[in-house]
């Protein structure tokens, strides 16, 4: 099973991946691509650290994504990568500016071959206004780019907004009805 979960910020796509993913029941790696650069960001990490199991192995990693996933690729194993576009945003950011194709084609390369559950996140980020700068605007279209290919290839893709899944393509998961109950200022 390989499925995309997209939304918007705070439209709870991260908890509906972690759901799925506790209900596919298997182990779970968890791919987390941010990276802390202010008390803001690392405030986010801790929270999303605090609500997902302790059993699950978690491995950070901003930049070498295909990398990261062919090497914790297994059959009877979930992978939950949490967030491609936070992992486009480093990458176009990076010092070396081919770095962003080098890591895509590899990433797309690689996901035919994996034996693994996948499940990625990513933010739904073309619904809105058309950025005004060259780096907002490069960012928009390499994931929708992005966004678009994989849902070629994925069994599922779900939008999540205002905390319920809408199932864009693929079967519906039947999923507990109160998934969504966590604090709102968390």
């Amino acid at each position: 099973m390989k499925s995309l979960i997209l939304g918007g910020m705070k439209s709870g796509k991260s908890h509906f991946a972690e759901q799925l993913a506790i209900q596919l029941e298997q182990p779970v790696v968890y791919i987390a691509t941010a990276q802390a650069w202010d008390d803001e960001m690392r405030e986010r990490i801790r929270i999303h650290q605090h609500q997902r199991p302790s059993q699950w192995q978690t491995v950070e990693i901003p930049h070498h994504l295909a990398s990261a996933l062919k090497q914790h690729d297994a059959p009877k194993r979930t992978i939950l990568v949490d967030c491609l576009t936070l992992w486009i945003t480093q990458l176009l950011c990076h010092d070396n500016p081919a770095l962003l194709a080098q890591e895509l084609t590899a990433f797309q390369a690689l996901l035919p071959s994996l034996q693994a559950n996948l499940i990625l996140v990513s933010n739904e980020t073309n619904m809105g206004v058309i950025p005004m700068d060259e780096l907002s605007r490069r960012f928009c279209d390499t994931a929708g780019k992005l966004h678009q290919q994989l849902a070629l290839t994925m069994d599922s893709v779900v939008l999540t907004v205002a905390g319920l899944p809408l199932y864009v393509k693929g079967k519906s998961y039947e999923l507990d009805a109160g998934i969504f109950s966590y604090s709102l200022y968390s």
